[in-house]
């Protein structure tokens, strides 16, 4: 197999050694060169700088979108047309323009798609919607999830107001950027028909984007979400709580584990996380699971489907801050 990767910063490369670690085949490398890391262990693998040359030349079967998000269609369609499955990191674009063009070129063509919502391979929450599956705490009434990290921190080799999370040209802002829990918890609850959010600029960071918002969500079945994120948080802090008729679930992404109460029986239970894991196993199934797909012919568990769902719930967020009202999303 020949993988292009598209885009060399921090994200790039952990798929670059990812890839190698799972001896997927041979490498290629589209480049601005703007990335603000050393090139030492990028040497000796072969670059292009032009995307249609590199597609013609090389005729990759796989390439990897992580560049910049304003950006990610620009490579995304060319490559589908070019019959290349694709993993496109999240989010899959700022807006929803051209979107619709890329998911026509993708069924025609048959391709493969997964979206870069590496938190589907947590074992922390595969292991709730198991317990979810299993009605382990009865009918769910609520759910809460918080995510917040001092954006300063991210990238400390780097001026962070240069950063693509920071500018708006880029995609950036927090809602763009840190928009897993709306993918996992459609995962986890089924669609969102509404939401209703608020956004702030105060956090001291001299952003042109959001630095926080609040979201809440209402599902199709009734239950009724809300999402924090923020860039500010120091600590940081990325936790799940979800309320049902007969207990609590509760899980922090600091060390992984699971705890849910049951009523019936008034006692926690803990779930542990694997002692082998750490944040890379998320990025390495993540990339082991899209060679299944396309060796298989099967569909990603998390696909261009699932990457335009939450791409509608962040815009009709930012619909909702602009226009101070409910968004139905249809």
């Amino acid at each position: 197999m020949k993988i292009l990767i598209a885009g060399m910063g921090s994200i790039g490369r952990r798929h670059l050694r990812n890839f190698q670690a799972l001896t997927a085949g041979e490498f290629l490398l589209l480049r601005t060169r703007r990335s603000t890391l050393p090139d030492d262990d990028l040497e000796g693998i072969p670059t292009e700088h032009n995307l249609n040359a590199a597609l013609e030349k090389h005729k990759p079967d796989l390439v990897v979108i992580s560049n910049p998000t304003s950006l990610h269609l620009d490579i995304a369609i060319p490559a589908a047309v070019a019959g290349c499955n694709l993993l496109l990191e999240k989010p899959i674009s700022h807006t929803m323009e051209r979107v619709s063009t890329l998911s026509d070129i993708v069924k025609q063509n048959d391709l493969r798609v997964l979206v870069g919502f590496q938190f589907r391979f947590h074992p922390g929450l595969q292991y709730i919607k198991a317990l979810l599956e299993d009605k382990a705490i009865g009918p769910i009434i609520s759910v809460h999830a918080h995510w917040g990290e001092y954006l300063p921190a991210w990238h400390p080799w780097e001026d962070y107001q240069k950063g693509y999370a920071a500018r708006s040209d880029l995609g950036g802002g927090v809602l763009l950027t840190l928009c897993h829990p709306f993918d996992y918890l459609r995962w986890l609850f089924g669609e969102v028909v509404s939401v209703s959010a608020m956004m702030s600029h105060e956090g001291g960071l001299e952003l042109e984007v959001e630095d926080t918002v609040n979201v809440m969500l209402r599902f199709a079945d009734g239950v009724l979400g809300t999402v924090h994120l923020d860039y500010i948080q120091r600590p940081p802090t990325h936790t799940v709580e979800i309320n049902g008729q007969n207990g609590r679930i509760l899980w922090d992404n600091e060390d992984g584990a699971v705890r849910w109460y049951q009523t019936d029986k008034e006692t926690w239970q803990t779930q542990e996380m694997p002692v082998d894991f750490e944040r890379n196993t998320l990025f390495l199934e993540e990339a082991r699971h899209l060679l299944s797909c396309i060796e298989d012919r099967t569909e990603p568990c998390v696909n261009l489907v699932d990457g335009i769902a939450t791409q509608k719930i962040v815009l009709a967020s930012k619909q909702s801050d602009s226009e101070g009202k409910e968004i139905a999303i249809t």
